[in-house]
């Protein structure tokens, strides 16, 4: 965690409504699944976001889960390296984020490497791995593993198929958005320039 001194002011503000966002319930469903989805060879912090962020802060873990969701041979992410240097396990957070972009994850649901790296933004984190989950849970290829109900499954577009015939006589009709000339007519209107006469 970067040393800064307090804030005040709309800093403390905006950073407080930020922390309000983090839910310590959500943290042990993600801790769960990340502890099963690589294997449940990982060492599972104590409660608290600081040390949900220092677990996850190297990015070795972060890397380890994107490449548990591909097949053996097929990982994004092919070499992991051990490295206590700053910007090393930086570099492993933005390998991470590059690799769940590509596996379906929105950028606005991607958080920033220095979201997780400096503990600015935990919640972000937490959105960003949940998007993930829903993502697994949803494509539904046998890479998954966990609990199905730690996520809620995507809604998955439907395709509609029209035929010819339907398109063309979709053509001559005027939607009701444009308005509608029923009723319309030009009676009592006179020609233009013509002056309007009262009776």
């Amino acid at each position: 965690m970067a040393n800064r001194g307090p804030s005040y002011g709309l800093s403390r503000e905006v950073q407080e409504k930020i922390e309000q966002k983090y839910d310590p319930d959500l943290e042990q469903r993600l801790v769960d699944w990340i502890i099963a989805q690589c294997g449940g060879n990982l060492e599972k912090p104590q409660p608290g976001k600081q040390n949900f962020q220092k677990w996850l802060m190297d990015g070795t873990i972060l890397c380890r889960l994107i490449n548990s969701l591909y097949p053996r041979g097929k990982e994004p992410i092919k070499k992991i390296p051990e490295s206590q240097m700053a910007f090393k396990q930086m570099e492993k957070i933005s390998q991470f984020l590059q690799a769940a972009e590509a596996y379906g994850v929105t950028t606005t649901d991607v958080f920033q490497t220095v979201d997780l790296w400096e503990g600015k933004d935990m919640a972000a984190v937490q959105r960003t791995l949940m998007a993930l989950g829903s993502l697994a849970v949803t494509k539904d290829d046998g890479q998954y593993r966990g609990d199905r109900d730690w996520f809620h499954r995507k809604a998955q577009g439907y395709r509609r198929e029209f035929t010819e015939e339907q398109l063309r006589q979709g053509q001559s009709l005027i939607g009701l958005q444009m308005g509608s000339n029923r009723g319309a007519s030009q009676s009592g209107m006179t020609g233009y320039g013509m002056h309007r006469q009262i009776m």
